[in-house]
């Protein structure tokens, strides 16, 4: 394999995506020492200046430039190929995705009843490369349901023609399975593989000073995507949050690490960015002295390594939960679909996620207290399944390097 292209994930903005794309590249450069990796980002400049991987190249695939220039530069390569070169110099992208051996589309969830409003990028990420003859891998990722009329018209056409779809847990291979596609392989999230160096362990170090001497600590880590859900329906939920801290740190005597785990440093945007909704948190809690809050980028192998110090964690980021559970630590999620619980299930703690809007104050302080008080077993749990969920993360290395060598079936429905 000498040419692998990369879309759906960014080294700015979410740092589970980051943990997936420096997953991605850290294994395939392993297997294939003279790889050259194409990263189409959603943010180019501040993914390139972010980019620490010599066998990366970071282009231009921001939304509109996705959406209009790539797409249609595709379709112009399909359809007229004495315009080739001219399109290449044009539209560097579609280049480098005609050139690529596979395209791995890493988006974390993508084709879900409800989220109609992304289905232009999910399709958008990978027609280019149908139109190109490129295979696509569909990484692991959360798909489905597909009851909704036109999210199963879009998952129905453009699924079966993946070369492989990885899914991430049993809930959405289950959604997969009631399409009847053939062209898919149970998996687990890449970012459960994701490194942490000493040079990571370090630089935490540096940020967190004597904040985890007591071993204490309880982690929690918001979400914009549950503050813009909660505000929609009327709900306080910077409020709820601070009020949860308080429960920690007042009631429980514990230190609370409030995790900003989506991250854009050089703007307010709060697509992918809970720096804002965690600094609301911060001015309203009883005690901020006891909070610590590290307001800024921090990458994603920094954050696991700060998560990895929590004795308890209350993760309402995907990935901060899977970067918990990487580290081995108790965790109670306060999620929004079947993506945590599928996951939690492979650790034989589905029943350790809630819906959000489901849990008041009364139902968070005993949730935390049998956390707490089950904290030993849950550890144990853990410790005992995360070598098999790393080695089905890993497996889907395998899936990448038939697509690329075309010996999968790329047109799957039975």
């Amino acid at each position: 394999m000498k040419s692998v292209a990369i879309i759906g994930s960014a080294f700015a903005g979410n740092k589970g995506a980051a943990a997936m794309l420096e997953s991605a590249v850290t294994h395939l450069t392993e297997r294939h020492p003279d790889v050259e990796i194409t990263h189409l980002s959603m943010y180019p400049r501040t993914d390139d200046e972010l980019n620490p991987y010599e066998n990366v190249t970071v282009m231009d695939a921001s939304p509109l430039h996705l959406g209009v220039l790539i797409n249609s530069g595709a379709l112009a390569w399909r359809f007229a190929p004495f315009l080739r070169e001219k399109i290449r110099s044009w539209v560097p992208e579609v280049g480098a995705i005609a050139d690529a051996d596979v395209l791995l589309d890493q988006g974390g969830i993508t084709f879900v009843d409800g989220r109609e409003k992304y289905l232009i990028y999910n399709v958008a990420s990978v027609l280019p490369a149908l139109n190109l003859k490129t295979p696509v891998v569909k990484c692991a990722q959360a798909l489905g349901p597909f009851e909704g009329r036109i999210n199963r018209w879009a998952a129905t056409t453009f699924l079966p023609k993946m070369a492989a779809i990885v899914s991430r847990g049993a809930k959405t291979q289950e959604h997969l399975d009631l399409l009847g596609l053939t062209n898919t392989t149970a998996g687990a999230d890449l970012a459960f593989t994701l490194d942490v160096t000493q040079d990571d362990v370090d630089t935490a170090d540096a940020v967190a000073g004597s904040f985890f001497d007591s071993s204490n600590v309880v982690g929690i880590s918001p979400s914009q995507v549950l503050r813009a859900a909660a505000e929609a329906r009327g709900e306080d939920y910077v409020g709820e949050v601070a009020a949860q801290i308080d429960i920690i740190t007042e009631e429980m005597g514990r230190p609370v690490y409030l995790v900003a785990h989506s991250t854009r440093r050089s703007d307010d945007k709060l697509h992918n960015n809970d720096l804002p909704v965690c600094r609301a948190i911060l001015a309203r809690v009883k005690s901020p002295e006891k909070v610590f809050f590290p307001d800024g980028e921090l990458s994603s192998q920094v954050l696991r390594s700060l998560i990895g110090r929590c004795d308890l964690f209350v993760a309402s980021r995907f990935h901060a939960m899977v970067s918990s559970l990487a580290m081995g630590v108790p965790t109670l999620v306060l999620g929004w679909s079947h993506k945590y619980r599928e996951v939690l299930d492979m650790f034989g703690l589905a029943d350790w996620a809630t819906a959000a809007s489901d849990l008041d104050l009364p139902a968070f302080r005993a949730r935390v207290a049998e956390l707490d008080g089950t904290s030993g077993a849950i550890r144990e749990a853990i410790a005992d399944r995360l070598p098999g969920v790393k080695e089905t993360a890993l497996a889907q290395l395998d899936v990448i390097e038939a697509a690329a060598k075309g010996d999968v079936q790329t047109s799957a429905v039975r």
